[in-house]
């Protein structure tokens, strides 16, 4: 069974005062929450079962979806009663022991191949496979560089407003069981403390490099800018009824 588990536990701290009376999931994105989106897009691509983790103003997100029926796809919640990080809530979630699994946040505008991405996870053996998006910073500053001698203060180089390139996690991660063995139960743990273990364990982690459209909408700028841009990328991103 191809199965996703939403992380949508989240207080939402980087978007308030919008989050303080809507979970992050269920914030618009022209005319509908970017979890609505994502439920169509999992649905077009073959998902059977939809897990969404909940914690912060769980009712509202459990009463706009239900029990997956208008969608076509069948959707549970687990409810935290505390927060556990954003993974230590898979290793109370019943059956996900069975098979591999894609798990990613509540809060993601993209158009990437879900269903491509579990099955070259699968095909890869890996533990885990975390989707990734390489990302330009321009640093409005001059930069300083300075030599590795004796004198910290010696200047070697000077970067008038560089640009850093940089490869970020997506919000979007495929687990095999095994790497769900390292999460103790009930205890709290972050998505990188758990990527650190495996790694630590000799487990094997990937990344699934992507040019596909990404935003992150749990930050002020990029929830802007989804705003901004769907229109022109609405055919992308919603598939057809």
């Amino acid at each position: 069974m191809k199965r996703v588990v939403i992380l949508a536990g989240g207080e939402g701290t980087r978007l308030r005062p919008y989050t303080t009376v809507l979970p992050k999931p269920l914030m618009p994105i022209g005319d509908r929450p970017v979890l609505d989106i994502v439920v169509r897009q999992l649905k077009a691509h073959s998902f059977e079962r939809i897990t969404i983790a909940t914690g912060y103003l769980a009712e509202l997100i459990e009463a706009f979806f239900r029990d997956g029926e208008s969608y076509g796809i069948p959707i549970d919640y687990f409810r935290e009663h505390e927060p556990l990080g954003t993974v230590g809530a898979l290793s109370l979630i019943d059956g996900l022991a069975d098979d591999d699994i894609l798990v990613m946040n509540g809060d993601v505008l993209t158009d990437i191949d879900y269903a491509a991405l579990l099955e070259k996870h699968k095909a890869s053996g890996a533990a885990a496979t975390i989707a990734t998006k390489t990302r330009d910073i321009q640093i409005s500053l001059g930069v300083l560089r300075f030599g590795e001698d004796d004198d910290p203060t010696k200047l070697t180089g000077y970067d008038e407003k560089p640009s850093i390139e940089y490869t970020a996690s997506m919000g979007v991660y495929c687990f095999a069981p095994r790497a769900l063995a390292h999460i103790e139960p009930g205890k709290r743990l972050d998505f990188p403390d758990l990527i650190l273990r495996l790694i630590a364990a000799g487990e094997t982690v990937r990344a699934w490099p992507s040019d596909d459209y990404w935003l992150d909408i749990g930050r002020h700028d990029d929830y802007e800018q989804a705003q901004e841009e769907f229109e022109s990328v609405r055919d992308r991103l919603i598939p057809p009824d």
